[in-house]
Formats: structure tokens, C-alpha cells, sequence
């Protein structure tokens, strides 16, 4: 199983909108075939684990493992349920049931239905973490929420710059840079605020890393950002929420209105979920950030302290959560937090 997840890590970023899996067959306690789900529309990682097999005979006395319960409906491809049970491979190992409606105990059911023997549970919590995405878009009907930033020594996440210099100042250094980018590749999105988006003027990609961009999601009541900034270059789709009625003629630009009378944070959840977007970064600023704080609408965060000292600023968001771990980047301290 412990095999299966490493497997299955490899699709972070593309699987989108499916869940992460891998699998793997062993015979004699030996493995004989192994495959991960790589892009949403291409063969399951059941499907690859079996083709991979080159003596299918030994399938029948061999036992197959997956870290997510098999589907049992068809999709862009056909049941792997139906797959296991027609190649005549008569144990299954599954590390977490699927909490997606279309599945829900039923790839289980028609397993045990024709035959087979059924082990449920196994690394359960490994299996759960890894579909953390996946199953926080399905049981709170809302994208799984990352927030980061980076502060100074002394708290602070923003300093006012002059006229001549207003290019952004950074705070971290360019190794922790890197893997900001990387983790953009890994997530569906990406949303900063009004203030940010004026003051840095960020394109909101993964440049400094191999990998797929997010989804640019802008806070933007008024539509203050000037048009020939980076968030309007058409590259990237970009959603963009405001409370005017405005429609676009940049490719790959949505507005979308909404009431900012009414709670903010629970609407943006409310699109996102409806346009399938599992899981988000939010990056800033301040304002922004400590508004999912107060909703209490996060579930993990990513705080990078540099070497710096601004003594003046915008102050780092309030946060209350529980320390996960905490590592080095050269002199900056990076904590991961849950909710």
C-alpha cells in the first residue's frame, strides 16, 4: 500500500478533477505489475497496474492493491471494478472508500458481488491524507484551502515602497521562491487580493518551475487593477470577483459578481465548487488571508519567516492552528499549519 501512494503522488497536479491513485499486483509476494492515475481522461490506475503485467495467467492467483476504492461507474473510461473482476483477480486490497456519490461503497459492493475477496482499511489514514483534496471537495462540497505567505522577523508581510523603487520586496529567499512555484503546479488555483495584485503586479504562474499554472483568481470589488497589468495578459484563465456586471473580451477572462454585502469568503467557495476547482493557494495580502482565517475556511497553511526586519508595514495575518512541522530554507523558517 505504502507503494501505491508514492505511485500515486506522481499525478499531483494532473488529475484534476479525479483523485490520486496508484496500484499495484503481487504475486507470491512479489510485484508484478504497477501504475498510477496520471490525467483526468487516460486509463485508471488499476487499468495500468493489470496491462503491465506480462504473464496475465498469474493474475488470477495474484492479489491487487489501490489506495482508493475501484469505480464501478463509467466515466471517460470504463469500470475498473468490472476490469478486476473480468481479469478473475480474486483478492483486493483498497486503502479508503471513495466518498464521491458516484462511488461510495458501490465498487465494494460489486466486488464482493462476483467473488471477490474484499480488504477495506489498510494504511486508511495514509490513503485519506493523500486525497485530501479530493474528499474535502466532495464531503464539504468547497476546494481544500492552502493559505501562504512569508513575514519578517518582526511580523510584518508588506512594506510601502517609494517612488523609485516600487518593484516588490521579497522576504524569502529564491530556494523558498522555487517551491512556492512548485506548489502552484500542484494545486487547481491561486487567489490573491486587490491590494496585492495592484502593488505586486504578479502573473500568478509557475515560471520558476516545470509544471501546469493554476487558475488565477482575483479579489476585485471595483476593478481597480489597471488593465495592462499581468493578471489581464489572457495566458492564464483567470477568474476575477467583483461586484460590477462586466463581461469580457480577454480570452480566458470570467468576471464573475458577487454580493460583497453578504459573506465573501463562503461564495467564492460556492463558484469554485461549481466550476470544479478542488484545491487553492490563497497568497494575499493580509486582508485577504485573515478573512478565511475569520470564516474558519482553511485547512492547511504555509508560513515563511525570513531574515528580514521591516520594523514598519502591513502586519502578517492572525493565525491559530496547530504546528505540523517546521523546516529550513537556508535562513528562512517555513511552518506548516492545520486546521
Amino acid at each position: 500500500m505504502l507503494r501505491c501512494i508514492d505511485l500515486a503522488k506522481n499525478g499531483l497536479g494532473s488529475t484534476y478533477p479525479n483523485p490520486l491513485v496508484g496500484s499495484v499486483v503481487v504475486y507470491n509476494n512479489k510485484i508484478i505489475g504497477e501504475g498510477w492515475h496520471q490525467k483526468a481522461g487516460e486509463a485508471h490506475a488499476e487499468v495500468k497496474a493489470i496491462n503491465s503485467v506480462k504473464d496475465k495467467s498469474l493474475l488470477s492467483k495474484s492479489t491487487i492493491y489501490v489506495n482508493l476504492e475501484p469505480c464501478s461507474h463509467w466515466g471517460k473510461t470504463p469500470p475498473c471494478a468490472d476490469l478486476i473482476v473480468k481479469m478473475k483477480i480474486k483478492n483486493v486490497v483498497i486503502g479508503t472508500v471513495d466518498f464521491n456519490d458516484k462511488v461510495y461503497g458501490k465498487g465494494i459492493l460489486h466486488l464482493q458481488k462476483n467473488g471477490c475477496n474484499v480488504k477495506v482499511g489498510v494504511l486508511e489514514k495514509e490513503c485519506r491524507d493523500l486525497n485530501k483534496r479530493f474528499f474535502t471537495f466532495h464531503q464539504k462540497n468547497r476546494p481544500y484551502i492552502i493559505l501562504k505567505w512569508a513575514e519578517t522577523k518582526d511580523g510584518f508581510i508588506f512594506q510601502e515602497r517609494n517612488n523609485k523603487n516600487k518593484e516588490p520586496i521579497w522576504i524569502s529567499n529564491v530556494y523558498s521562491l522555487k517551491l512556492v512555484h512548485k506548489w502552484r503546479t500542484e494545486e487547481q488555483a491561486i487567489l490573491v487580493g486587490t491590494n496585492t495584485a495592484i502593488n505586486d503586479n504578479p502573473k500568478l504562474n509557475a515560471r520558476n518551475y516545470f509544471g501546469k499554472s493554476p487558475i488565477r483568481v482575483i479579489i476585485d470589488r471595483g476593478l481597480k487593477i489597471p488593465k495592462d497589468f499581468n493578471l489581464y495578459d489572457g495566458e492564464l484563465e483567470t477568474i476575477i470577483f467583483t461586484e460590477k456586471d462586466k463581461s469580457s473580451e480577454i480570452k480566458k477572462l470570467i468576471f464573475q459578481k458577487i454580493d460583497f454585502s453578504k459573506n465573501v469568503v463562503k461564495q467564492i467557495c460556492d463558484v469554485l465548487y461549481e466550476k470544479d476547482i478542488q484545491s487553492i493557494i490563497i497568497e494575499g495580502g493580509t486582508k485577504t488571508l485573515q478573512s478565511f482565517i475569520d470564516e474558519n475556511i482553511w485547512d492547511e497553511a504555509r508560513v515563511f519567516v525570513g531574515d528580514s526586519i521591516f520594523e514598519t508595514g502591513l502586519k502578517s495575518p492572525d493565525l491559530d492552528g496547530e504546528i505540523v512541522k517546521e523546516v529550513f530554507i537556508l535562513n528562512d523558517k517555513l511552518t506548516f499549519f492545520k486546521n
